[in-house]
Formats: structure tokens, sequence, C-alpha cells
């Protein structure tokens, strides 16, 4: 198994009381960290509005962390989970990424979804498209992107989007373009798009389901041609450990009481019962150990970890590191 590490940007309510002018040294610091670690790849969410709910706190945009990444970090990948596709026209990213892979050495992941977050749609001006729609942009944008990275130049003419000899140069680093990771859980139509182009996939860690959808997606391989094999299947985790139930309780009890004062409880409540049920990694080292281990058993092999407390306290990522990736690795 390999491991990322989401590093804090505001989205889940995880720099409040940070003050702004403080934001970046916090997300640059523990990028830093990650980069001299264990870690594969650092992360970000592609969103503008808070969970779970809207607020006035911070969310940092996606693509500008990615760019100040890649001029602060040497090793380590750099990933979004996940660029919505129609946020920006998809010309326009794939020479946003392209500069970026250049930037950074070629260490540039494209995690890629159809959005779904109908309230930031809205309010930036994207009205909101049926799934349909959403899914078909996704389908189209992809092909758009590896065209554009693998030859330089794209075009294309769809339903939705359409390239008239866009240049794109220099073309990323990385041969045959940035890597796709394509995110979401569909069984019929996004696991098919995944099926068609992706490197990995991404879907949810409740062991069940993603033994599910493994097989969907196996399907769509079988169905389109393409080797099932070769795609990487992974899982986002939120991740709260601690040496003993009462440590992993008092972490939960100081990121309720941070995120309180900006939603009300009823909803901290359901965030921290978010993070604690069978598709976390929140617990003691052995029972995160347990969980992944049976995910890995699945067919997982890469595992994203969300820390919550990861702006404030180091010490859980630490535990991770030194307990959790060695049994896994």
């Amino acid at each position: 198994m390999r491991f990322g590490l989401f590093i804090p940007q505001g989205w889940r309510l995880d720099l409040v009381g940070i003050a702004p002018e403080k934001h970046w040294t916090v997300m640059r610091d523990l990028a830093a960290y990650a980069d001299g670690g264990a870690w594969d790849s650092l992360w970000v969410y592609d969103h503008f509005h808070t969970v779970p709910m809207p607020t006035g706190e911070a969310t940092h945009e996606a693509w500008s962390l990615m760019a100040a990444y890649a001029a602060t970090t040497s090793r380590i990948k750099l990933g979004q989970m996940c660029t919505a596709m129609s946020y920006r026209n998809p010309v326009y990213l794939a020479k946003v990424a392209a500069t970026v892979d250049i930037i950074s050495g070629g260490r540039v992941q494209m995690g890629i979804g159809a959005g779904w977050y109908e309230h930031e749609w809205r309010a930036y001006g994207y009205g909101f498209p049926s799934a349909r729609e959403r899914l078909a942009r996704l389908d189209e944008g992809v092909q758009i992107m590896r065209a554009a990275w693998r030859d330089g130049k794209v075009s294309f003419h769809g339903e939705h989007y359409h390239a008239d000899d866009a240049i794109i140069a220099p073309k990323p680093l990385q041969n045959n373009g940035i890597p796709l990771w394509i995110a979401g859980g569909g069984e019929k139509v996004t696991l098919r798009i995944a099926a068609k182009y992706a490197h990995y996939t991404n879907y949810t860690a409740e062991p069940a389901a993603f033994a599910r959808k493994s097989e969907a997606l196996a399907r769509h391989c079988r169905d389109v041609g393409t080797d099932f094999d070769a795609i990487v299947r992974s899982v986002n985790v939120t991740a709260l450990i601690g040496t003993s139930a009462a440590d992993v309780a008092e972490r939960l009890r100081r990121v309720r009481d941070r995120v309180v004062g900006c939603v009300p409880e009823a909803a901290a409540d359901a965030m921290i019962a978010g993070g604690t049920g069978p598709d976390s990694a929140t617990g003691t080292p052995e029972q995160v150990i347990e969980r992944l281990q049976r995910l890995r058993g699945l067919g997982c092999d890469y595992v994203i970890c969300y820390f919550p407390e990861a702006a404030y306290d180091r010490s859980g990522i630490e535990v991770f590191e030194r307990e959790v990736i060695p049994a896994l690795s």
C-alpha cells in the first residue's frame, strides 16, 4: 500500500481559529513535512465553500495551491481529490496542469470528477446541470486532456466542449501525460469512464461497497477492452489515530469543539460520526491496521488520509507514520 496525505485548506473547517495571514505558513510547513517523510503524495480538495454547510471560513483554491506546492516541495506527488471538471474549461485546465507539472519537475496527478456540491456550483454561476450532463462533461474533458498532453495540440468537437488546434506547449514532463485519478463510484457511468481512461480510481472505503464497485469496474474494463489490473484502486479515509481509546476520544472532542463554533451542534456531531465509521482510519493503530488490511485484501493499493487535526497537532500523523504505514507498506 502507498499513502497520500491531505493538507488542510479550510474546506472541512480545518483552519478554524488560525489567522488568515498564517494559513499559507501552516499549509506550506505541512507540505514540507510530508515531502520529507513517508508519504507518496499530498492532496487538496477542489471546493469553494466549506462543508457541512457554507460558512465564512476559509476555503483555499486547489490549483493555486498546486502551483505553490510544486514550487516549495521537491519529491512528493501533488494531487487534488478531486478537480470538478465543469469548474474550468478542460483545455485551459490541461494547460494549467501542464505548467504545474513543469514547475514540479513532473509530479502532478490529475484527480478529476463530475462535481457534486450544488450550493457552490450555483453560487459561482455554473448552474447545476443534471448528473447525466456533468458526467458527459467529465468524459469529454478527460478525452481533451489526454490528447492535449499526448500531442501538445488538441482539436475536439463534442456536445459540451470544443477546441480548435489548441496548443498545450510545453507538454507535461511525465511520459504519456499526467496520471488520471477518476473519482466517484457511480457504477453505470462513472466507473465506465474510469475503465476507459483512468490510471487510478477513487471511491468508497466501506468494504462491502468497495468490493461491489471493484466488480463493476472489472466488468466495464472487460466491456471496453482495458486492463482492470493496471488500474490502481484508491480510497480516502478520515484518520484520527491515538495511542488508546481514551486518546482517540479526546482527539475527537477537540475537533468537535473547534467546529461547533462555526456550524450547529447537530452538524458538528454528523461530521464527527462521519469520520469514525467502518470506512475511516479512526482508532488505535491496531484497529486502523486491521481495517486497512481488509481493504488491501479487497484490492485497494492506495489510501489518502485526511487528519482533521493536522493544522493544530501532528502527533496523530506521527503515530500513523510510525505504526501504520510500516505495517502495510
